[in-house]
């Protein structure tokens, strides 16, 4: 698909992913295997609830099994790996989803380091994340994927660009950045101790903002003609990027919601359905 469009919208693409995933639903099932997504919550974050919500939804409608794993916000993290070691010895659940952040008394990434390699569909795991360095993950990291999935499916180039990530976390920063350099994009990661940040965005032909910080990128940053991935998402339905503003500047942006986000819901599903698909052709 080539595109002079300057919205790149993310439930065009999302659209497009569903109709090869309920084919490959259809085909595993004839083997008798439901795919099945578990999400585990902690604690009653209203945001964090209505991303499960979100995605089991999303399930739903592509005919795949999703089970809901619901725990109080006093859950210890030696209790939250427990659950997940079930889940990991369940073989009929095919991908396991952490719903990120989990109250401050857990040890995060231990948590995330316990789901097995084979079912972390979200790319979380410290060892699907050097995969996705390597450029071998089978499930990379799903908002960065989703991204790089916005970014092929409107024919936006990546090799020779300067991409700019403001953003390092180890689940969105970091590895779109190692995927871009992949890619042989030239990539400059950006972040909260990077001086004068407004003069480097502007040096870049994709910006993408993984800040999580409202409407924090404005339009003077912005070079002429760059393309501007907003992966943000705050209080208030709006994204890290000033949106109005850059509008103005760029060639093409995502907007905020209709962007990144269902992209990373349809990539999620994907990878459940990639993972119970593994499971079918060895069975």
């Amino acid at each position: 698909m080539t595109t002079d469009q300057l919205i790149l919208n993310g439930q065009t693409v999302a659209d497009f992913m569903k109709e090869e995933m309920v084919a490959k639903v259809a085909m595993i099932k004839e083997k008798g295997i439901l795919p099945c997504l578990a999400t585990i919550l902690v604690g009653n974050d209203p945001s964090s609830e209505t991303y499960v919500r979100m995605k089991g939804n999303a399930c739903a409608r592509l005919g795949v099994h999703s089970i809901k794993v619901v725990l109080p916000a006093e859950t210890t993290t030696e209790e939250l790996i427990q659950e997940i070691n079930k889940l990991n010895a369940d073989h009929s659940v095919h991908g396991i989803l952490l719903q990120h952040p989990v109250p401050h008394h857990i040890n995060e990434r231990a948590a995330f380091d316990a789901i097995s390699i084979e079912k972390d569909v979200d790319g979380v795991t410290t060892q699907g994340y050097a995969l996705n360095a390597f450029g071998a993950a089978a499930f990379p990291s799903c908002t960065p994927q989703a991204i790089i999935r916005i970014l092929d499916f409107y024919r936006i180039q990546i090799e020779g660009k300067h991409a700019v990530v403001i953003g390092r976390s180890p689940i969105l920063g970091k590895p779109v950045s190692a995927m871009l350099l992949n890619r042989n994009a030239t990539v400059t990661t950006c972040h909260s101790k990077t001086v004068n940040l407004d003069e480097i965005v502007r040096l870049g032909d994709i910006v993408i903002a993984a800040v999580g910080k409202p409407l924090f990128v404005k339009g003077s940053w912005i070079k002429p003609g760059a393309v501007v991935i907003d992966a943000g998402y705050n209080k208030g339905n709006v994204g890290d990027v000033d949106y109005v503003s850059c509008l103005e500047q760029s060639s093409a942006i995502t907007p905020v919601p209709g962007g990144v986000g269902p992209v990373t819901i349809a990539t999620l599903i994907e990878h459940t359905i990639q993972s119970a698909y593994m499971l079918s052709e060895r069975a």
